[in-house]
């Protein structure tokens, strides 16, 4: 099984942004730890600041990969092009959050992207990838059905 994880802006300074929000570790780190406890799982990871590289990304990996996993940071409350991306798309995605959205600024309750998805998962942390990895296994699997 192939899976991508797309991060979009600011995903890069995990670890140095905000501690007290998302976390102590770079998601470079927490990549090492799913791939540990996922060994059957080809993960391919990517990360940008630019919404039409996320966009190429998007279309590139979503006739390749088995599933993707997007967290695109403040794009999921101001990216059309993202969610029609998504859309556009034939591979299951599930879109996550590390810190809970529903309890932050008003803005961030809306996402342009969640429709187009599979489900989301927000609020855990970077354990957040590891649920999104768990659903989006069940998705694949009731695809294959």
């Amino acid at each position: 099984m192939h899976v991508e994880i797309i991060n979009g802006p600011n995903l890069n300074l995990l670890g140095r942004r905000e501690p007290e929000k998302y976390g102590h570790s770079s998601f470079e780190d927490y990549l090492i730890v799913l791939k540990s406890r996922y060994p059957d799982i080809e993960f391919k990871y990517y990360q940008s600041n630019i919404e039409g590289e996320i966009i190429d990304e998007i279309q590139k990996s979503g006739f390749e990969s088995d599933g993707i996993i997007i967290n695109a940071g403040g794009y999921t409350h101001t990216s059309v092009s993202i969610g029609d991306a998504i859309a556009a798309i034939r591979t299951p995605v599930v879109e996550v959050h590390i810190t809970n959205i529903s309890a932050r600024e008003e803005f961030r309750h809306t996402s342009l992207i969640g429709r187009n998805c599979a489900g989301s998962i927000s609020g855990f942390g970077l354990d957040s990838y590891r649920l999104a990895l768990e659903a989006l296994i069940e998705v694949i699997k009731s695809k294959k059905k």
